[in-house]
């Protein structure tokens, strides 16, 4: 096991590793809404999306993969309401590649965020 670790993306804010690595397959904890530097971004859920793909390349990145390797996500959304508008700034990210994915509403999430990603990928 190979836990990921990087300053590109929040750190944890609990218990648990950005990510880890398992026989060539990175599992990332889900992200939300934080920069690197902690600081929680302030918007609807356009601008929340955006954030959460870039803490995901960057947690991507460290594993050694890239969108292009993940086989399947994992959505929180706080309000399936966003669902299309989510769905657009998803498919910006994924428009080639297309993973497999799961996508529920939550009665809440961490810092009262409106979307949270988790993603499992293949490294090199």
């Amino acid at each position: 096991m190979k836990i990921i670790q990087t300053n590109e993306a929040p750190q944890a804010i609990g218990p648990y590793s950005q990510g880890i690595v398992v026989n060539n397959v990175f599992y990332s904890s889900g992200q939300i809404p934080l920069q690197a530097d902690g600081t929680l971004v302030s918007g609807d859920i356009t601008v929340q999306t955006h954030q959460v793909f870039k803490n995901l390349q960057a947690v991507l990145n460290a594993s050694g993969s890239s969108f292009e390797q993940v086989v399947k996500t994992t959505v929180f959304l706080k309000d399936m309401n966003d669902f299309a508008a989510f769905n657009d700034v998803y498919s910006k990210y994924f428009h080639v590649h297309k993973p497999a994915r799961s996508c529920v509403e939550v009665a809440r999430l961490p810092k009262d965020v409106a979307v949270e990603i988790e993603v499992i990928a293949l490294t090199k």
